[in-house]
């Protein structure tokens, strides 16, 4: 009969690894703004779950989805920019 282990010190190890590197936060960092509109996006749509929505609730999701587009199209252009700016090839 062979018995499963689970290996303590290969679960729950620290390494430097799996740590982000500058490079991931700085990905984070830059869609932070999309991450907040859809938070907020979906904070809209969590206060509709239990009630019938008021059109102060359907307000709040139109402007919460407007919010999150535009924080994509925001996001789109200026990694679109970025790898444009490199000039000419």
């Amino acid at each position: 009969m062979s018995h499963i282990v689970t290996v303590q010190d290969a679960v729950t190890a620290f390494a430097d690894f799996m740590e982000p590197t500058g490079a991931e936060l700085d990905a984070i960092e830059l869609e932070m703004p999309v991450i907040l509109a859809d938070v907020d996006l979906l904070d809209a749509y969590i206060v509709t779950l239990d009630r019938t929505p008021t059109e102060l609730d359907a307000r709040r999701v139109r402007r919460a989805r407007r919010r999150a587009l535009a924080a994509r199209v925001a996001l789109l252009n200026r990694t679109t920019a970025a790898s444009l700016s490199g000039g000419a090839a």
